[in-house]
């Protein structure tokens, strides 16, 4: 099947049910139809940025998912569509890579570009952070940190829904946009150690093309 030109296919992230953390962020941050726990949520990258408007046409067109998200930047665009239905959403997705004529294999393979864990937080650094990231929980003195970055944008809220399944962390933050990926959870170091790990293994599973790139692009 012939697909669009010069679309490329950056990230295609499913996940098959939305942990109540992450969803209460997409909620507090999203523009769209917000999702509830438990749904199914499908996040897919690309670039040019311009091109998620009539990819976001097509998903809604072929199924019955609502969007919580379309991103629209200089470089890239982003989308998301859930339901609590799953078939409906991968069949949203099917579409998409339909009118792409590509695979979800044809995706980049997520690269993390750094990732640490901070324990014992002492209270000043509590307050710049909690000034910083807005939209989640706060972190408090004492607590462990994990920051983690991840190329392209949208693998971070994989690797947040696989932290928050795996671990009784909480989560600070979600960064699913731009040139690159954050995301910032905390709570007792062995409950960090947990999700951190969980996070930084869902990725690493992940097939796609090699990503070599250096920067955001």
């Amino acid at each position: 099947m012939a697909g669009i030109p010069g679309i490329e296919l950056r990230a295609y992230v499913f996940m098959d049910s939305l942990q109540p953390q992450l969803t209460s962020q997409i909620g507090s941050t999203a523009r769209g139809f917000l999702p509830i726990t438990g749904d199914a949520s499908l996040y897919i990258e690309i670039a040019p940025g311009i091109a998620i408007n009539g990819l976001l046409d097509i998903a809604l067109k072929a199924t019955n998912v609502r969007p919580a998200e379309q991103v629209v930047e200089r470089a890239f665009g982003t989308m998301e569509i859930h339901s609590e239905d799953k078939g409906q959403v991968m069949l949203g997705g099917q579409a998409v890579l339909d009118a792409l004529g590509l695979k979800e294999t044809d995706r980049l393979k997520p690269r993390i570009v750094s990732s640490q864990v901070l324990r014992n937080i002492v209270d000043y650094q509590t307050q710049i952070i909690n000034r910083t990231t807005k939209t989640g929980t706060m972190i408090l003195p004492g607590q462990s940190l994990f920051i983690l970055e991840v190329h392209p944008a949208a693998y971070a809220v994989y690797a947040a829904n696989e932290a928050e399944k795996a671990a009784g962390i909480t989560l600070i933050d979600v960064r699913a946009f731009g040139a690159f990926g954050r995301l910032y959870l905390c709570g007792p170091e062995r409950e960090v150690d947990y999700g951190s790990e969980a996070a930084i293994s869902a990725l690493e599973l992940l097939d796609g093309r090699e990503n070599k790139s250096k920067g955001g692009s």
